[in-house]
């Protein structure tokens, strides 16, 4: 069972709709003891990085996140500002991050390239390492994205993917038992069903091969 913490910031439903098509049983979850019992955990989101972590905060979830992350291990998916939650901060904010990756989240630069920002559409991945979440670095994997910050990883190792806007940004990270991807799956058709698929299969939940 993949747990979606809901702290009122992502798509939800399209999420779990995703998970579903692929065979994978999903829940939404709220509180920290839930938290505690979750196997694998998404944290998606979508809107302003400091609110995101003052909800957080509210909702008292830091301890149980921090428990999951580091003393259970648990595989942990973070999409779009939950992929920039998990870095030590961000340009839009002034909290600091959950601080799991050693990276940070700044503006996109459009203005330098004479590109709008937010970098909003489909766009291809550059696949910069090995990784299950992906089976052909030759192949053209197209994602739906929406954001006006990216991520900027310390080590060049832990990225899994780049994307081409504004220069290089980093699409997708691994680390450890963190995966980040400022994509949206739930969004991405046959590529995100795919994505969240071998998410599944990856960390030993079931699922059907993606239609």
């Amino acid at each position: 069972m993949i747990s979606i913490l809901n702290y009122g910031m992502g798509n939800l439903a399209s999420i779990q709709n995703m998970f579903k098509k692929v065979g994978t049983p999903s829940r939404q979850i709220t509180t920290a003891d839930e938290i505690d019992a979750a196997q694998a955990l998404v944290i998606p989101g979508v809107g302003k990085f400091d609110h995101a972590i003052n909800q957080l905060e509210f909702m008292k979830l830091r301890g149980a996140l921090d428990q999951a992350a580091f003393v259970r291990q648990i595989p942990i998916l973070g999409i779009c500002l939950g992929m920039q939650l998990m870095t030590r901060g961000s340009e839009e904010g002034k909290l600091p991050g959950l601080g799991w990756v050693k990276a940070d989240t700044q503006l996109i630069d459009g203005a330098n390239y004479n590109l709008c920002v937010p970098h909003m559409g489909w766009n291809l991945i550059k696949i910069k390492k090995d990784s299950p979440y992906f089976n052909d670095a030759a192949m053209e994997y197209r994602f739906y994205f929406v954001h006006s910050y990216a991520v900027h990883c310390d080590n060049p190792a832990d990225i899994l993917t780049t994307t081409e806007y504004a220069g290089d940004f980093v699409s997708s990270f691994s680390v450890n038992n963190f995966v980040g991807v400022q994509f949206h799956p739930e969004k991405s058709h046959k590529f995100g069903a795919d994505f969240f698929y071998r998410f599944a299969v990856r960390n030993g939940l079931f699922a059907s091969a993606p239609a």
